[in-house]
């Protein structure tokens, strides 16, 4: 009899495990197959190198040549080459406001970096009691990282849903990304940045070829998108945050074009509506929190995943996606530099089971696709 409860307790707390949803919450999932369907398939993982570990909850990353560079969303830049770590710090004419899921967040170094030492950083501040984010250029010396320029502010924010990933787009435009604010309404409204994905010249003003005249607003109709990447055709793709609560899961990963509404709060999942776009992949009611994203070399998408605590391959072929590693916590973000596979782990930001050696920068060993 003893027995028997034992067993239906354990099946209850691994059912309630499944149904749980929040935005980067922790839980266990199992891989989906090319098609999409969940799969309990023992496959073999790749091996991994640990390039950098005792990181403190880094958020994003990026290379000049063989040297890289992490944000910690505390305020610091790590620089690390070979063996060599090294803890930046960053010098805002902002205060940085790291709570929730705030901090120095998105981070890209100049298309110039080698000669202008600059770089372009997002973060979360606060203004007249209001949490909200900002776009500025970032240049390095000898003494670690100092704010130059501003280029975009009053990105509305939040403790949570506050987006925040950068990137230069192949036409050499720089695009950020922005959570809802825990305000779904302001996704739909085109004449708020919340819910969206920029884009914007390297100086800060707003590109003539912008699908909203005099707007930064590049897509809208989103609630948290945390990674952006370009296949080799130049095409843009998304990965994002869906809904809390019941609800809950529906993460996406979309393919973003110039104009685009990606429906939130008005549509997710396989829901349609007139003028909204469905996305190409969803996790249904599970949730997987997918955050960074690079494509690789075989064109497809890798991304990152926080509660869904692994890598994930993303075929835009099939529309599906398999695990590629689990077993070691929560990842933020995901870089392909040279045919290779570089993760941040995401253990330290308080929604993880951290080990001594997280937070953690990791090589994968022969990666295939």
């Amino acid at each position: 009899m003893m027995k028997s409860k034992t067993i239906v307790i354990v099946m209850l707390l691994a059912l309630t495990a499944w149904g749980l949803s929040a935005c980067e919450g922790k839980a266990t999932t199992a891989p989906v197959n090319e098609n999409g369907k969940t799969d309990n398939r023992s496959e073999t993982q790749p091996g991994f190198t640990v390039l950098a570990e005792k990181l403190k909850v880094p958020w994003a990353l990026d290379f000049d040549k063989n040297t890289a560079y992490i944000t910690e969303r505390g305020g610091t830049i790590v620089k690390l080459e070979g063996k060599k770590l090294t803890r930046e710090a960053v010098e805002l004419k902002k205060p940085l406001f790291a709570e929730g899921e705030g901090g120095l967040l998105g981070f890209a170094l100049a298309a110039d970096f080698p000669q202008s030492k600059r770089a372009y950083a997002y973060h979360t501040y606060k203004e007249n009691d209001a949490v909200v984010n900002r776009v500025v250029v970032l240049e390095h010396t000898n003494k670690g990282w100092a704010e130059v320029q501003s280029l975009l502010e009053g990105i509305p924010g939040y403790f949570n849903h506050n987006g925040g990933r950068i990137a230069l787009g192949p036409d050499g435009k720089l695009y950020v990304t922005t959570g809802d604010s825990d305000q779904p309404k302001l996704a739909q409204d085109l004449n708020s940045l919340a819910g969206k994905i920029l884009r914007l010249n390297v100086d800060g003003s707003v590109p003539k070829d912008n699908p909203f005249p005099g707007s930064y607003v590049y897509s809208y109709g989103h609630r948290n998108p945390q990674g952006i990447a370009w296949n080799k055709a130049g095409e843009m793709y998304s990965t994002e945050h869906g809904p809390s609560g019941d609800p809950g899961g529906h993460d996406e990963v979309n393919r973003i074009i110039a104009g685009g509404n990606y429906g939130w709060p008005d549509i997710i999942g396989d829901a349609e509506k007139e003028g909204m776009i469905v996305p190409l992949y969803h996790t249904g009611d599970k949730a997987l929190a997918p955050s960074g994203a690079a494509f690789d070399d075989n064109g497809k998408l890798l991304f990152a995943a926080l509660r869904g605590e692994g890598l994930f391959r993303f075929d835009p072929q099939t529309n599906g996606v398999v695990q590629v590693l689990s077993g070691q916590g929560r990842m933020r973000d995901v870089k392909v530099k040279d045919g290779q596979v570089y993760i941040l782990t995401n253990n330290t930001d308080g929604r993880g089971t951290p080990s001594k050696e997280d937070d953690r920068l990791l090589l994968l060993n022969g990666y295939k696709d």
